[in-house]
This record gives C-alpha cells, sequence and structure tokens, in this order.
C-alpha cells in the first residue's frame, strides 16, 4: 500500500507565561497599553536643529504638529500628500547595477527612469536639493537642480518634504563629479507623508526594547534588519520545497478543539457563541495528524510555556512529551515549529530527514555548509555526530549510569558535588531523570557542532517507543547545534492499550492535582495559582478509536524554524529572528 504524506500549515500567535495560567476569554486587550517614546529625526536644516534633535516627546508633538500642518497647506494647494500609486521602472538596486560603467560628471539624458522610496538624508546647497532615497533593495541618490524642475516644484521641495516622506521621482541618470550615481530628478511626487520623525542618523534606533516593539522603526533605521526576515522567507520555502520533493501533503487542523489536550500545558479556554460550548485552542496538533494514519508533516507556530529566568520550562509540551527548546530567551513567545510524521519509518528516518532539511535550508541561504555563528565555525557537512545520552554523560563525568540498575540513590550520590543546584537533583525520582539533570547540566552546552544525541530514558520520554534492544530506554533523539536544542523525535507508539493507559495516567496526575488546589493545598509547583488545574481534562476516545483502526509504524519529528534561523542568520536573540515579538507590557 502506498503510504499518503501530508503535512500542515498554520500560525497562532498566542504566547503564554510560565508565572501565571491565562484563561483567554472574548476579551482583546492591546498590548501597547504605555506607548514608548519615538526616536527622534536629525537636523533638516538649521531652523529646525533644535526641534529635531531631542527625543523628548514634548519635540516629538511638536514635529508632529509641524507636519500636520504640511499636510493641511499641501491640500490646500491640490496636492494629495498620500498617493494611491507610483509606476516604478527599476528598484535602486537595479539602477546602482545597469550604469555602474557611467563615468563621473556623465549623464544620460535620453534615458528616463522612475523610482520610488523613504527619504533617509536630505542636503540642500541654495539651488541645488541632494536627497538619498532608500527602498527595498538599496539607496539612490536624487539630484534635485532648480533649473530642472518648475518652480512650483521646487519650493515644494524645500519647504514640505522631510526625512521619513516615501517619495516617487522620474528623470534621468547622473554621476556626479565625486562619483555619487544619481537620479537627474525632473519631476517627483509626495507618496506619503510621515508625520514622526525618524531616529538620528548617526545614532540609530539602538534600544533593544524599542527595536521589538516598533519592528517597523527598527527596519527603517537597521535595514540589515528585513535581510533576517528574507533569510527566514527562504529557509520555510526551502523547507516547503523539501517536504514536496519526498512526496509530503500539507494537512490543517482544527485551532480550536473540544477536549483540553497538551499534558501539563495550561490551555486558552474560550467560548463559542454559536455552538454553545467551551473551546480549547490548540496547543499540540499531533493528536489530529495521527489521525491520519499515514505520513504527515506540518509546519506551524508553536506555543509553549516557559520561564523569564532563562531556566528549563515547567511545561512538558503536548501528550508526545516533546520538551522542544526548553530554554526560553524572553517571556512571551511564539515559536514557529515544523512538525512531521512518516509512515513506516523510525527515528533513524528522522535523523536523515533532519540532516537534508538543514543542509538543503544553509545551501539555499548561505550558498554553503561551514557558517559562522558568533565568532565560532559550525560545519554541517554530512553526517552529523550520533552519540547516546549515557556514552555523553560518561565521557564529560566519567560516570557509568548503566551501572546503576534502578538503584536512584546511588546514582544522586555518585553526581552530588558536580551539581549546582541540589534542589533539582533532589527532585529526581529515578535513575533516568539523573542522568538527564547532569545531561542538561553538564553537556548540553558542550554540543557546538551538530550531534543526535540517542535514547533516552522511558522515565523522561513515556510516549516514545521503547527501545528496540536497549530495556529502560526508548527510540528518541535531541538534535543540538551551539549547545541549543533545534529538535526532538521518536519511534512513534502505535499500540494503543498502551496508548489509552498512558493518556489514563495523566488525567489521574492531573485530577490529583486539581483536588489538591481545590482544598487549597498548594504545590510547590503551583504556589500561588490557585487555578492552573481548574479546567477537566478528557480522553480523546475519537483519536483512541483511530488507533485501534489500525496506525502504521511511524516516526515524528519537530525541528524548530527559529533556532534555526538564528543559526543561518548569526542572530544571538530569538526575537531578532521574529519579526513582531509578544513582549511584557510596559510599566
Amino acid at each position: 500500500m502506498e503510504a499518503l504524506r501530508v503535512w500542515r500549515a498554520s500560525s497562532n500567535l498566542f504566547g503564554f507565561t510560565a508565572t501565571r495560567p491565562l484563561r483567554l476569554h472574548t476579551r482583546c486587550c492591546s498590548a501597547a497599553a504605555t506607548a514608548p517614546k519615538s526616536p527622534s529625526q536629525p537636523p533638516q536644516d538649521r531652523r529646525r536643529r533644535s526641534a529635531s534633535s531631542s527625543t523628548t516627546t514634548s519635540d516629538r508633538d511638536s514635529i508632529r504638529a509641524i507636519r500636520l500642518k504640511k499636510v493641511e497647506e499641501l491640500r490646500g494647494k491640490g496636492y494629495e500628500p498620500y498617493a494611491y500609486k507610483w509606476d516604478r521602472t527599476h528598484t535602486t538596486k537595479e539602477l546602482q547595477e545597469e550604469y555602474i560603467h557611467l563615468e563621473n560628471g556623465e549623464v544620460c539624458e535620453e534615458v528616463a527612469v522612475s523610482i520610488a522610496g523613504r527619504i533617509v538624508a536630505r542636503r540642500a546647497f541654495g539651488k541645488l536639493v541632494f536627497m538619498t532615497v532608500r527602498d527595498d533593495t538599496g539607496t539612490i541618490q536624487l539630484y534635485c537642480k532648480k533649473d530642472s524642475l518648475s518652480e512650483d516644484q521646487f519650493e515644494q521641495l524645500k519647504a514640505f518634504i522631510d526625512i521619513g516622506d516615501i517619495l516617487g521621482a522620474s528623470g534621468s541618470i547622473k554621476k556626479t563629479e565625486k562619483g555619487e550615481l544619481s537620479v537627474y530628478v525632473k519631476r517627483f511626487e509626495i507618496l506619503t507623508k510621515s508625520l514622526l520623525p525618524l531616529p538620528d542618523k548617526y545614532h540609530g534606533l539602538t534600544d533593544v526594547d524599542k527595536r521589538y516593539r516598533q519592528r517597523y522603526v527598527d527596519m527603517i533605521a537597521n535595514p540589515e534588519v528585513a535581510d533576517v526576515f528574507r533569510t527566514r522567507a527562504k529557509v520555510v520555502s526551502e523547507i516547503r520545497k523539501t517536504m514536496e520533493s519526498f512526496g509530503f501533503i500539507e494537512v490543517e487542523t482544527p485551532v480550536l478543539q473540544g477536549a483540553a489536550g497538551g499534558a501539563e500545558a495550561r490551555p486558552f479556554i474560550t467560548y463559542h457563541n454559536s455552538l454553545q460550548r467551551d473551546l480549547y485552542l490548540r496547543i499540540a496538533t499531533e493528536l489530529h495528524l495521527k489521525r491520519m494514519l499515514v505520513r504527515l508533516e506540518g509546519l506551524r507556530r508553536f506555543l509553549r510555556l516557559e520561564e523569564y529566568s532563562g531556566t528549563k520550562a515547567s511545561l512538558l509540551v503536548t501528550i508526545l512529551n516533546l520538551q522542544l527548546l526548553r530554554h526560553c530567551l524572553f517571556f512571551f513567545t511564539n515559536m514557529h515549529l515544523l512538525m512531521m510524521y512518516e509512515a513506516y519509518s523510525d527515528y533513524e528516518s528522522m535523523m536523515n530527514m533532519a540532516e537534508e532539511i538543514v543542509t538543503r535550508c544553509a545551501t539555499a541561504t548561505q550558498g554553503k555548509l561551514k557558517i559562522d555563528y558568533q565568532g565560532t565555525e559550525i560545519s554541517l557537512e554530512r553526517p552529523w555526530r550520533r552519540e547516546t545520552m549515557h556514552s555523553l554523560v560518561k565521557e564529560a563525568t566519567g560516570i557509568d549510569f548503566s551501572s546503576f540498575g534502578k538503584d536512584v540513590e546511588a546514582a544522586k550520590n555518585a553526581v552530588r558535588g558536580l551539581l549546582s543546584n541540589d534542589t533539582s537533583l533532589q527532585a529526581c525520582s529515578s535513575v533516568g531523570h539523573v542522568l538527564n539533570e547532569v545531561f542538561e547540566t553538564l553537556v548540553e552546552s558542550t554540543l557546538v557542532q551538530p550531534t543526535f544525541v540517542l535514547d533516552y530514558p522511558v522515565e523522561i520520554s513515556p510516549l516514545a517507543k521503547p527501545h528496540r534492544s536497549d530495556a529502560g530506554l526508548t527510540e528518541r533523539f535531541e538534535l543540538f547545534i551551539c549547545g541549543r536544542e533545534i529538535g526532538n523525535a521518536f519511534s512513534e507508539l502505535t499500540d494503543p492499550i498502551d496508548q489509552r493507559s498512558r493518556f489514563e495516567n495523566q488525567i489521574k496526575q492531573h485530577d490529583a492535582k486539581r483536588a489538591t488546589m481545590a482544598k487549597g493545598v498548594k504545590s510547590a509547583e503551583g504556589q500561588g495559582d490557585e487555578d492552573d488545574y481548574s479546567y477537566e481534562v478528557a480522553l480523546d476516545e475519537d483519536f483512541l478509536t483511530s488507533l485501534e483502526y489500525g496506525m502504521p509504524p511511524a516516526s515524528g519529528m519537530g525541528l524548530g524554524i527559529d533556532r534555526l534561523v538564528m543559526l543561518l542568520t548569526n542572530s544571538a536573540s530569538i526575537r531578532d529572528v521574529i519579526a513582531f515579538p509578544v513582549l511584557k507590557i510596559q510599566q
């Protein structure tokens, strides 16, 4: 039987905090409760120097008032400062490439070009005005001479155009005596009148928090930021092409579900007026993807719950226990995750698929497989290193965890002194948990070159298939690059009886915590959050029924696209690769 391959794309732009559960009602609020101060505009001429150079809100308001007055004056003269259209013949990059051969002082009068972009610099010298216009491909100079423009246009140029305005300009091509390729302007039109000043051109937009909150200004002040998102788009496109080349089909899964899913995840809950029932915002797509019973693959935004301190998240994501990208770089987050399933394969297949996807993305965006990340050369040449968790821990500490059997106290005593957090060690309830604690603390950060960490203990991977040759282990791997987890995969559990048993155990754990909270006895992890477990969890009988019809052997993988883009764009923070990250409300 030919196995069908499917995949899914969606975007959930929700993030939530680990310190307090959120219950989503049919109410929206603005994250911009306190508007940040806008950066200042560089001086345009001596008359406006003092008003433009200050960063205070009052000066910004003054500049806005002046520009609003200009809008009124333009309309009074019969000009519309917010145009409908402008026909461009070239981008700035095309002009720079096409006329690079011109000699200094040479003019191509027979050439007619038309461009459009934002004014980012302006200099006036009597009957000459020089402006720099920027579009999405680069910059070029506008050479505006009084003799080449009508009297009305030249006066409009001097009186009404400010840095930040979007301008359309047409004319011929000229290379100045100083070698600056320019559009010799014969006609121009204000396409959009900017009301607020741009950041100072000498300092740019350097406030990191403001950069993320006002990404639109960030991309104006720092044009290279847009290159990150161009690379991101290439990465997503290359992933889609890779999946299609292997015969995968994209599948849509419901955003709102009738039952809460996601193991320890606290769901967003809303009320559907037409259906007159509570619905839960999707946290995981796995159950619906598994219902397809075939090769599945999804590209989606992924909700996760992590702590602001950057420590390990409290959330085991979804019933599949996917613990992706555990170290949070900021308080709220949206994570882009590639989720795929492949019928008739195991986790070895997913290792090959991970190598294929990452190397194709690197080649498409960088043109090579050796890249620099924060001063370290990373080689993505295949094959990548593959080591078991046991062997990596033994290599780092000299301790062979397989010798402890089930003696958790012996394991704790062996590593005591190696770990700074004795509380975390005491909380470990099995040898597998101790092994994982040592791995996360001492080994993860050392995995700089691409490394598949194999065969995790069953205690921390309850929904992965048992290892076929090593009792107590599972067929699971995590992919690490630059000390960060990029992906997580395992041979999928397809036994419906075992699956039902594990679901029932999860519900028992949830109900026990719910009962404890109802009695007012706060557990250590739920202290201060009375409604953490206020929602009910029920078995997804439809999913369990689908398994009883027979799901073929399969492997599944989640691959973190945000962290992959970080690697390929040399970005230090995950916020740099998310166009509009969700942040805390400013106080």
